[in-house]
């Protein structure tokens, strides 16, 4: 799942970046409303969590600018402000959820993950292939019922190919949706993740390499 976290008190955005991405999500954090604009016309996120106050561009607009432009995103609108009213103005205005702060970290990783799920098309809450059976919401993967443990990137790439059903997914997809904008695009961080992946997944290996396009599982 790739999340844009915008946010213009720096330490919080941070912060919150740094939680989802321990949760196996790929995040860019922007500061302010003309940067988010700036993100969401180039890259494709499955949830904003969206401060409302922000400087440049407030944080109803752009709100609004992703709804014009009719992306499956959804958006997590965050305030200060616990008022009744202002919660329903944010949702009236196209914002999917809305969380007072403060907040409770875990209330809001169960929220993005339950975004996350509505921008993409249904699919079980426990995903099962190949003797693999992996829940997102536990972060928990088992082959053939023994448990196996996964690093954060090992994980989210693990769930894209599961997700898939499949179909091929490249090199470039994994990086869309595993890794931050941050990351190096011709680095062999995809590769080696995949290899360190199929010798934790053991053998017969499941995670097969089709010449020029992808990974599919």
């Amino acid at each position: 799942m790739r999340v844009l976290v915008v946010e213009d008190e720096q330490l919080l955005a941070d912060a919150v970046a740094t939680g989802l991405r321990r949760e196996a999500m790929a995040v860019d954090v922007v500061y302010d409303g003309d940067a988010a604009l700036e993100r969401v016309s180039v890259n494709d996120y499955d949830v904003v969590v969206l401060d409302r106050d922000l400087p440049l561009v407030h944080g109803d607009d752009v709100c609004r600018r992703i709804v014009e432009l009719g992306l499956p995103t959804r958006v997590l609108m965050l305030t200060a402000s616990g008022d009744v009213s202002d919660r329903v103005e944010g949702l009236e205005l196209g914002a999917d959820d809305y969380l007072p702060k403060p907040f409770a970290f875990t209330e809001l990783t169960a929220r993005v993950r339950a975004l996350g799920r509505r921008a993409t098309a249904p699919l079980p809450p426990v995903l099962e292939r190949a003797g693999i059976r992996l829940d997102p919401n536990r972060r928990e993967v088992f082959r053939d019922g023994q448990q196996i443990q996964l690093a954060p990137k090992e994980f989210a790439v693990l769930e894209v190919l599961m997700r898939s059903e499949g179909s091929v997914v490249s090199a470039e997809q994994l990086l869309e949706k595993a890794w931050d904008e941050n990351t190096d695009p011709f680095t062999n961080v995809v590769r080696v993740t995949v290899m360190t992946l199929r010798r934790k997944l053991g053998e017969p290996a499941v995670i097969v390499t089709v010449p020029g396009s992808g990974y599919r599982i």
